[in-house]
């Protein structure tokens, strides 16, 4: 998948989750663990990586998450 779109993609669930306050994080990283397939979640953890990545820093913390867990 194209990275602009992974990165609109990652940014929407950031929407929505970070107006559930804390824990955002948290939140949109279960939800990639949950709902993207692994080569997804490979993407956006190499897309997180690239320093114009365009990723909200709710969504590079859930990727930081991803990645300690893999």
């Amino acid at each position: 998948m194209r990275a602009e779109k992974l990165a609109l993609m990652a940014n929407q669930i950031a929407d929505f989750f970070d107006t559930q306050g804390a824990g955002a994080s948290a939140a949109i990283a279960d939800h990639l663990r949950r709902f993207w397939d692994p080569v997804m979640r490979q993407q956006i953890i190499a897309l997180a990586q690239m320093p114009s990545h365009g990723l909200k820093p709710s969504v590079v913390a859930a990727v930081r998450m991803l990645e300690a867990k893999a």
